[in-house]
């Protein structure tokens, strides 16, 4: 099958690196089924896609809500009969600055609920649909804060949901490897977007090409990586 002939959910695809992934997988010929947590945010950034021609359509998608996810991940199965890439972009980063021995654990858990279980509930929604057609494409955003040769101090929950989306990568890969599904993790580095506190390196566009990358990756691709502009990073 043709790239033409995918379709492909990002989450947090309204704004960001997420709506950069958004109409790159959509100039690659993919159908791409935007997502925000009100569907007004989905569909008026679908539509900006749509305007230049490309597939698009808008679904509302709270990742921290698991009836939401099971619902927009059903749809999606139900309204196009396949869902082939799952691109896993929508997160939170509220602990800035904060310490492990004194952090403040309401922010730790709305950080783990977000990053790590609503990435997580999205892969096991998503799944079923990839195995009905024996394919798929799980691509997870991560970051270096969340490797061990970079872990240090500060954002705590923020670099502990990350090192969680991480490691549930490589279980992922290693349990559907024989599914056709080829699950990956990549960190788009310093992104200008509002999580990069200004000290941004790269735009969303150029960020964005690595997890188009991965998603669109032939049957004999790698599985079970860590990526950053294309190149292996190590966990």
């Amino acid at each position: 099958m043709s790239e033409a002939n995918r379709v492909a959910v990002v989450t947090g695809s309204n704004r960001g690196l997420g709506k950069a992934i958004a109409r790159g997988l959509a100039e690659t010929g993919a159908h791409v089924v935007v997502t925000a947590r009100t569907e007004e945010a989905a569909h008026r950034a679908a539509d900006e896609l749509l305007a230049d021609e490309l597939s698009a359509s808008g679904q509302q998608l709270d990742i921290a809500d698991p009836a939401s996810v099971a619902r927009a991940m059903a749809d999606v199965g139900y309204q196009y009969g396949r869902l082939d890439i799952l691109v896993n972009n929508a997160g939170i980063a509220i602990d800035r600055g904060q310490a492990a021995a004194s952090a403040d654990l309401e922010k730790v858990r709305a950080t783990l609920d977000t990053n790590i279980m609503g990435t997580w509930r999205c892969c096991t929604a998503a799944i079923p649909e990839m195995r009905k057609n024996g394919y798929g494409r799980i691509v997870n955003v991560t970051s270096h804060m969340g490797t061990f040769g970079e872990m240090g101090t500060g954002s705590v929950s923020y670099r502990v949901s990350k090192a969680g989306v991480n490691a549930l990568t490589c279980i992922l890969a290693a349990e559907l490897k024989d599914d056709g599904i080829l699950v990956n993790a990549a960190s788009p580095g310093k992104v200008d977007t509002r999580l990069a506190y200004g000290k941004a390196n790269s735009t969303p566009d150029e960020a964005a090409d690595t997890f188009v990358w991965l998603a669109t990756l032939p049957s004999d691709g790698p599985t079970g990586g860590l990526y950053f502009q294309r190149r292996p990073l190590a966990w």
